[in-house]
C-alpha cells in the first residue's frame, strides 16, 4: 500500500545535550572517530541498527535514555570535549591560510611577490558522495567530488560546494530470485537529513527567523522554475544544494530535482540549467547573507554544471563588458575536470532544445527575473557556438556539455595521466593545428581523503607510532608503509 503522507520525527534534546545538535549537522562526524564514538556511545545497538546516521539514531533513542545521558557526567565531559574539539576544527588556521600568507608576500619558493590565493572557490558538481546520512551520489564522480570538500575542508581552503538535492538520490539494488538486478528509489525527507534550509536573516529582526531564500530561472513558454537552497556543513566547507520540490513551481518542475541522473534528455537539460545558472545564483544569496568571500574561481566538475559560465558572462555583460570581454574574463576564474574517457558519457543535447530553453524564450532571454537588458545582449549565435562540435567527426546538430565546458575555461585537466592523453586525443579538434601532445588539457591524478577510506585501526596505530601531526600527511604514511608486517597486522 503507498504511503499517504511521510513524517520525519526529529529528537528534542535535553538542555545538557544540546551541542549534540551542532555535531550532528556538521558531517565532519562522517570521518572523525572520536565524534562517532561519542554517538555509538548513546545506545550502541540501535546506532548499528539506524546505519551510523546520527540524526535516525536522535529520532528514535527513548526519552528515557536522553535523560539519563543529560546526567551522566562522564558523557557530558566527552560531549563537551567533541563540541570544543569541532569549534577549534572551524576556527584554526590551516594550511591554506599558511600558503595564503606566503603567496600573498611573494616569501614561498617559486611564488613571485603578490600572487595571493583566492580568498574563495565555488565547487559545482552533480553529486556528492560524503556520508550515506545524506545519499546525493551514485559512483566514483561523487565519491571523489565528496572527498574534495573533506579534503578541503582539513586543509582549510575555502570552497562553497554546489550541488542539488535529489528527493529519491540513486537508486538501491537487489537481486530477483531469478537473478534480476532490480532497483529501488528511496524517498528522502530534507527534514530528516543533516541539512539546514538557507534563510535570509538580514531582515528577520530579533526572531532570527527570516525567508527561505529562492533562485529562479525562466523556462519556455514563460515558466519560472524556482529552488530552495539546502545546506549541508561538511567541516568548514558549506554544500549549497537546490531543491525545486516547491509549492510555487508547476508539478512538473517540482520533479526537476527528482533523482540523480533520472529522466529524459529534457528532464536532464532542466537539472543542469538549475545546477549551473541556479547554482552561481545561490552561490551570490549565501554570500550576500552570510558575508562569505564571493569566489574569484569556479571549478566545474564534469560538463554538468557547465551552464555556469553563461551565467558569469551573464553577470559580466551587466557590468557593462561586451560578449567577448565577459567570455575572457569568465575564463581567467574557471577550471573544467574532465572525468569521462570516452564520447558516449559525455551529456549531448540537440541544439533545437538548447536554444529553445536559452535563447527563445528561455533562461537567457530578455524580461525574465534576472534578465533586463544584461540577458538581451547575450547573442544567440555566440552561446550555443559554444557548445557546438565543431572538429572532425562532430555532430553539428547537437549540444556537448563538455565542449562548452572547456570553451570556457582557462584550465583544463583529466583525473590521471593516462587520460589527460586520452582526453587530448578525444578533444583534439577543439584546437586544430595543435599537436596532441600540445593540446592544452592536462592531468590531476584522483585522490583520497585518507581519514575517510584509511581503517580506523591503521589511523589508531599510525597516531601511537608516529604522532597525531603526521598521521595525515604523506611522508607519515609512508613511514607506516614501512613498518614491519607483523606490527601492522
Amino acid at each position: 500500500m503507498k504511503a499517504i503522507r511521510r513524517f520525519t520525527v526529529a529528537a528534542v534534546l535535553p538542555g545538557p545535550l544540546a551541542p549534540l545538535s551542532e555535531l550532528m549537522l556538521n558531517l565532519r562526524w562522517s570521518w572523525h572517530p572520536e565524534t562517532t564514538d561519542l554517538f555509538a556511545a548513546i545506545d550502541p545497538q540501535r546506532w548499528e541498527e539506524c546505519g551510523h546516521d546520527p540524526i535516525r539514531l536522535l529520532g528514535e533513542v527513548s526519552p528515557a535514555r536522553l535523560a539519563q545521558l543529560a546526567g551522566d557526567q562522564e558523557f557530558l565531559r566527552r560531549l563537551a570535549g567533541a563540541s570544543e574539539d569541532l569549534h577549534e576544527y572551524l576556527r584554526g588556521r590551516q594550511w591554506y591560510q599558511a600558503f595564503s600568507s606566503l603567496a600573498a608576500g611573494g616569501n614561498g619558493p617559486g611564488r613571485p611577490a603578490g600572487n595571493g590565493a583566492p580568498a574563495a572557490i565555488a565547487y559545482f558538481s552533480p553529486e556528492y558522495g560524503i556520508t550515506a546520512a545524506l545519499p546525493q551520489y551514485s559512483g566514483g564522480l561523487g565519491i571523489l567530488a565528496g572527498d574534495h570538500l573533506k579534503t578541503g575542508s582539513d586543509l582549510g581552503v575555502p570552497l562553497i560546494g554546489v550541488g542539488l538535492l535529489y528527493r529519491h538520490g540513486y537508486f538501491t539494488q537487489s537481486l530477483s530470485p531469478e537473478g534480476w538486478q532490480q532497483e529501488r528509489y528511496p524517498v528522502s525527507d530534507p527534514n530528516g537529513l543533516p541539512l539546514t534550509l538557507l534563510r535570509d536573516t538580514r531582515d528577520s529582526g530579533a526572531s532570527g527567523g527570516g525567508q527561505p531564500v529562492r533562485v529562479t530561472i525562466r523556462m519556455p513558454e514563460g515558466r519560472q522554475l524556482a529552488a530552495q537552497v539546502w545546506v549541508a556543513q561538511v567541516g568548514r566547507v558549506p554544500l549549497l544544494l537546490l531543491d525545486s520540490h516547491i509549492e510555487d513551481n508547476e508539478p512538473t518542475l517540482r520533479q526537476v530535482t527528482d533523482r540523480l541522473y533520472g529522466g529524459g534528455g529534457e528532464h536532464r537539460l532542466q537539472q543542469e540549467l538549475l545546477l549551473g545558472i541556479g547554482g552561481v545564483r545561490a552561490v551570490r544569496a549565501y554570500c550576500a547573507i552570510t558575508s562569505h568571500p564571493a569566489p574569484e574561481v569556479f571549478h566545474t566538475n564534469e560538463g554538468h554544471a557547465g551552464f555556469l559560465g553563461l551565467e558569469r558572462i551573464r553577470e559580466y555583460m551587466g557590468e557593462g563588458l561586451s560578449f567577448d570581454e565577459a567570455l575572457e574574463a569568465c575564463r581567467a576564474g574557471t577550471v573544467f575536470t574532465t572525468h569521462t574517457p570516452v564520447p558516449a558519457g559525455i551529456d549531448r543535447f540537440p541544439r533545437t532544445l538548447v536554444e529553445r530553453y536559452l535563447c527563445t524564450d528561455g533562461v537567457l532571454a530578455p524580461g525574465g527575473q534576472h534578465g533586463d537588458a544584461a540577458q538581451a545582449r547575450l547573442p544567440a549565435d555566440r552561446v550555443l557556438a559554444l557548445g557546438a562540435e565543431t572538429y572532425p567527426g562532430g555532430d553539428p546538430e547537437v549540444f556537448n556539455m563538455a565542449v562548452m565546458g572547456m570553451r570556457l575555461a582557462q584550465r583544463v585537466n583529466g583525473v590521471s595521466r593516462l587520460h589527460g592523453e586520452v582526453s587530448r586525443e578525444m578533444f583534439g579538434g577543439l584546437w586544430p593545428g595543435f599537436d596532441v601532445s600540445e593540446v592544452p588539457i592536462g592531468h590531476v591524478t584522483n585522490g583520497v581523503h585518507a581519514p575517510s577510506w584509511v581503517a580506523r585501526e591503521v589511523l589508531d596505530l599510525a597516531r601511537a607510532e608516529i604522532g597525531p601531526e603526521l598521521t595525515e600527511r604523506a611522508r607519515g604514511w609512508e613511514r607506516i608503509a614501512g613498518m614491519p608486517g607483523e606490527r601492522i597486522w
